[in-house]
């Protein structure tokens, strides 16, 4: 069997080694003669699972005690209304603070427009988004419920280095294509929400991490499976939830840990994004889309000098066995995202094919 090396920006490319085991177990899970996507999320043997998704990611992402995971329906966007709902009853004014550093800030701040009053605090719209904007600290105030950002931005390969302190208003993070890719201070967030179709599973589910005090500001009217505290309250379950794409998830993390954890994982990504960024740099063929401080270790964007060829780049890498380039149409270009799973020789192999494209084509 051939695999390629997978740089779609999600879903996304899962180790092998994940895949294989969920296969292995696939119509026989535990020696039940079933599998686990037909066992009940009731049953003991889907506790040990989730259960042990929890562990691990208390350990591997260092969460505190008085946070709460939470496996929420409907991925990332679910929560771009999930947050609002939830949180701006927080504050009596029903104002949030968001910065739009990218496409999904920009619909996360939309969304939440539907829930009471949102100050865009930052942005960089004006240049494309290719840049963190800088924050006025003195923008933010007591009156703001939460400040959002989106810590990664996919499609245009940024990233916020430092993450901005807003003294006690929550910080709330969409970290759906970065989390566990780098150490991260949990305590600084109120809330951390990543749709799982990047780096930790398939897709169609949501991972939060919430500060427990911040569980008892639903609005009203929030549908009982939008409202964080029936999540908690609950075990993820006071429903069917997606059972399958939890024990995914807890395979990624299984794998995770072997790789040595969330600092080995950020080592390698790394030296994956700097292979790739110093031939972007030392070229005068291609060029990077993102300002070189606030590039992404994900998400690795960059143009041709000439974009009559980059029909050519993608046919012949796609020959050569790497998968899903084509950058995303507000940027264009090429997009090569190198989430955790992305080993280094996928990297070293798109290094080797975009030196080669160069020289035929100079």
């Amino acid at each position: 069997m051939t695999r390629v090396f997978n740089f779609g920006a999600g879903p996304a490319m899962l180790p092998t080694a994940v895949m294989e085991k969920a296969q292995q177990e696939f119509l026989n899970y535990a020696g039940m003669g079933a599998s686990v996507i037909e066992i009940s999320h009731r049953s003991k043997e889907f506790d040990e699972i989730i259960n042990a998704a929890d562990a691990l990611l208390v350990e591997l992402a260092n969460i505190p005690e008085n946070y709460k995971i939470l496996y929420v329906h409907g991925g990332a966007q679910m929560q771009f209304s999930a947050i609002p709902l939830n949180l701006i009853g927080r504050c009596p004014s029903h104002k949030a603070a968001y910065v739009e550093s990218g496409n999904f800030a920009k619909l996360a701040n939309k969304e939440a427009a539907r829930f009471g009053d949102v100050d865009i605090v930052a942005s960089s719209e004006d240049s494309n988004y290719d840049r963190i904007p800088e924050i006025d600290p003195a923008a933010i105030s007591e009156e703001h419920s939460y400040l959002h950002i989106t810590s990664n931005n996919t499609i245009y390969g940024t990233r916020f280095q430092q993450f901005p302190d807003v003294g006690s208003v929550p910080l709330v993070a969409d970290m759906t294509s970065e989390f566990l890719s780098r150490t991260l201070e949990i305590e600084k967030f109120g809330v951390i929400f990543a749709g799982l179709q990047k780096n930790l599973g398939p897709a169609g589910l949501a991972l939060v991490i919430i500060r427990e005090d911040l569980l008892e500001h639903a609005l009203p009217d929030t549908p009982n499976l939008l409202k964080y505290k029936t999540y908690a309250d609950k075990h993820s379950l006071a429903n069917t939830n997606n059972t399958f794409a939890i024990y995914m998830m807890k395979l990624v993390l299984e794998w995770l840990k072997e790789q040595g954890g969330v600092a080995a994982l950020e080592a390698q990504n790394a030296v994956k994004s700097k292979l790739l960024y110093d031939l972007i740099d030392q070229s005068d063929f291609y060029t990077g889309t993102a300002q070189v401080d606030h590039r992404s270790t994900m998400n690795v964007t960059f143009n041709l000098a000439n974009n009559d060829l980059l029909d050519d780049f993608l046919s012949q890498a796609l020959a050569k066995g790497l998968y899903a380039l084509k950058g995303h149409r507000n940027v264009g270009g090429v997009r090569a995202s190198i989430y955790n799973a992305m080993p280094l020789e996928g990297c070293e192999a798109l290094a080797a094919f975009m030196q080669e494209f160069a020289s035929n084509n100079s």
